[in-house]
């Protein structure tokens, strides 16, 4: 009830729409149409009311409501089921639990703030309430389980179209999901999977764009190597429309991939790259290697020439660009 009355104001909007006409739609008391009303205020919806006109959407809250998500959302079926949460400990253990019971494919988890984000090799990954996109995407693409990172890469796709169609700046990826601008990072992309040998039950694609931060929301040590959207264009982004489009972005690519497989994707992921033909440091756990940057291969490894000479193929590990000697 309270979602189709914020739609009967959002399509009269700046209009007036009358209590009677309301309740005639919906075939409910007034009173019952106002404690509706008083709801949506409380969400953060600023509805006028003024006597013999009705009710007027003025305003709508800086949340990631799924109301808000929906409205206007040009996809067929990636964010078509949403889970929003003001705040969670990460979207993607949601999204994960939620692929464990058969979710549909498309299904988004939402949040706010997450209580323990993480990124790649486990770090933490900072999130201030109300300021980020956080989401996780669940998936059941038709592919093994070794090319599932193509899907990482992928999303790293999506996301640097998505920021340069709604707000104009471009962004570099740095093998082989991480976009940077200027050298800082601004999004970070972790993706998880449930799978068997050879067959792929789900996959999970959590992506966490800095968006509203100011530099004062970054700790101390983060704030030489991390930047916003804000911090970048000197304005705040409209963080459910630049939602909306890389969610566009991310299933026109999905279907791509899937019909002509990863050859396209890899050729605009080569385009957007900050982090090829120059040296590199590439760090694990356990080891480091420096060397030159000289290409991706068809499944999505980077390939490094190491100071002998020698080309090793890298399959994960953590870039660092370094300057040339």
């Amino acid at each position: 009830m309270k979602e189709t009355i914020l739609r009967l104001l959002r399509e009269r909007s700046p209009e007036f729409i009358s209590g009677e006409e309301i309740c005639k739609s919906l075939n409910v008391t007034r009173t019952a149409i106002w404690k509706h009303i008083q709801t949506l205020r409380e969400s953060g919806y600023e509805i006028e009311a003024r006597p013999r006109a009705g009710y007027s959407l003025t305003a709508v809250p800086d949340r990631l409501y799924p109301s808000e998500i929906l409205a206007g959302l040009p996809t067929r079926f990636l964010g078509r089921e949403i889970y929003y949460f003001d705040t969670l400990s990460t979207t993607n253990d949601k999204a994960k639990e939620l692929a464990y019971l058969g979710t549909p494919e498309g299904t988004i988890v939402v949040a706010e703030e997450q209580t323990g984000g993480k990124g790649r090799l486990g770090r933490h990954w900072c999130t201030p309430k109300y300021k980020g996109i956080l989401v996780s995407m669940v998936l059941y693409p038709p592919v093994l389980p070794l090319e599932a990172n193509q899907a990482t890469m992928l999303s790293a796709v999506a996301v640097a179209l998505a920021i340069e169609r709604k707000t104009g700046l471009k962004t570099g990826i740095k093998w082989p999901n991480d976009l940077l601008v200027g050298g800082k990072k601004i999004c970070g992309i972790l993706t998880e999977l449930g799978a068997e040998m050879v067959k792929i039950n789900y996959l999970v694609i959590g992506i966490g764009i800095n968006t509203n931060q100011d530099t004062i929301d970054f700790p101390v040590e983060l704030r030489g190597v991390a930047t916003s959207l804000k911090n970048e264009l000197k304005r705040k982004v409209n963080r459910v429309r630049l939602l909306q489009a890389m969610l566009a972005e991310f299933e026109r690519w999905y279907q791509v991939w899937l019909e002509q497989g990863f050859a396209p994707i890899l050729a605009r992921w080569k385009d957007l790259s900050v982090s090829l033909n120059c040296p590199v440091r590439i760090s694990t756990p356990n080891d480091h290697w420096d060397g030159w940057a000289e290409d991706v291969d068809k499944d999505g490894a980077l390939l490094l020439r190491l100071p002998g000479g020698v080309l090793k193929k890298v399959v994960s590990g953590e870039v660092s660009l370094r300057l040339p000697e």
